[in-house]
């Protein structure tokens, strides 16, 4: 049955000339009326010889809102909120057509690689207890990288950091200081206190009875205020400024092993073999306290040179050495580093890599 305006009855008010505003409100209600029932005759009818498909003359919507009157054959599964499909949709298109998606493997409980390290396989199950807890929204980067780790390592390439790889991350062995302004401009403006209170540390000794640690060679050592996300309490106590200028960073990383912050030493005739840094979810942050002539740090075939008071912010993921070619009575070479969020990791990101890399675990 067809309806038109014209076989609806005309309200009181039209036929007796009297335009006020219930009588509007009723040729609403009657307009209301009558486009709820165009809608509702325009709707597709079940067709039970064909179990319930569409009918063709119907337009239906794809998951992701595709334009009406694209023809859709929709399944039952569709219609519970099946979610394979939502998450694929987060996807690149070129992982679509490699069929290697970020989450494929997740969603069809495809195991880890066996070929993987136990430390990859460590940090998957971290992930996945993460995921449990709080959701997979943000993590198909880390999940990508966690799988393809191994791939990595058989490549020979100037970038190769030996514990986790965060792919499509941009980077450079050297950042501008505009990557993080606020913490180098605190750091910078703080480097007066920060030098004495090195200096008040350095003049009782380099002994670990007094919080040093000596690294590798003759003549390098370090005095850690936080260790693989752990502050230590005794030398944070014996550099109260300088501690409260780290909790003032806004980028440090002080909740998870990949963060350290604290005074390194080089002392003269030193020089450090090539060596890769455990991830590029981070940069480390030079503050030059003391840097004597012809010290020098090669990042990626890039050589640069510390000046005191100022702060080079540094991607040591790089293939990177450090050398101290000055003269004996030179004095050693001293910088505060601070390992900070490489800016291209997202908060979600950054949260997930303190739980997968918690001193606890």
């Amino acid at each position: 049955m067809y309806w038109s305006l014209d076989m609806l009855p005309l309200p009181p008010y039209v036929e007796l000339g009297v335009h006020s505003l219930s009588g509007l409100l009723w040729t609403l209600l009657l307009l209301f009326l009558w486009h709820c029932y165009r809608i509702g005759s325009d709707l597709p009818k079940a067709d039970h010889a064909d179990g319930g498909k569409m009918s063709s003359r119907s337009s239906a919507m794809s998951f992701g809102g595709s334009c009406a009157g694209t023809e859709y054959k929709a399944q039952s599964k569709f219609y519970r909120g099946d979610l394979k499909n939502r998450f694929i949709s987060m996807e690149t298109e070129e992982d679509e057509e490699l069929g290697q998606g970020y989450l494929t493997s997740v969603l069809s409980h495809a195991l880890f690689p066996a070929q993987g390290s136990a430390q990859a396989k460590k940090l998957y199950s971290a992930l996945q207890e993460y995921a449990k807890r709080y959701s997979w929204v943000g993590m198909g980067r880390i999940h990508k990288g966690l799988r393809e780790q191994m791939k990595l390592k058989d490549h020979s390439t100037i970038q190769k950091p030996h514990l986790f790889f965060l792919p499509d991350v941009p980077s450079v062995p050297f950042f501008p200081r505009d990557a993080h302004r606020h913490d180098i401009n605190l750091l910078e403006a703080n480097y007066p206190v920060i030098l004495a209170e090195f200096q008040a540390v350095y003049q009782r000794g380099i002994d670990s009875k007094f919080g040093w640690t000596s690294v590798g060679p003759k003549g390098r050592a370090v005095f850690p205020l936080y260790n693989a996300g752990v502050y230590v309490a005794a030398n944070c106590r014996s550099c109260p400024c300088t501690y409260r200028t780290l909790l003032s960073l806004r980028t440090f990383i002080s909740s998870n092993s990949l963060g350290s912050a604290g005074f390194w030493l080089l002392g003269p005739g030193v020089a450090l073999g090539s060596s890769y840094g455990p991830t590029n979810t981070r940069l480390r942050c030079h503050l030059g306290l003391q840097t004597p002539a012809l010290c020098e740090l090669v990042v990626g075939g890039e050589p640069q040179c510390w000046s005191e008071g100022h702060c080079l912010l540094v991607d040591d993921s790089f293939l990177h050495t450090v050398s101290h070619k000055g003269p004996p009575d030179a004095g050693p070479r001293v910088i505060l580093s601070v390992d900070v969020w490489h800016p291209n990791v997202a908060a979600a990101e950054r949260q997930a890599l303190d739980f997968m890399f918690s001193p606890d675990l």
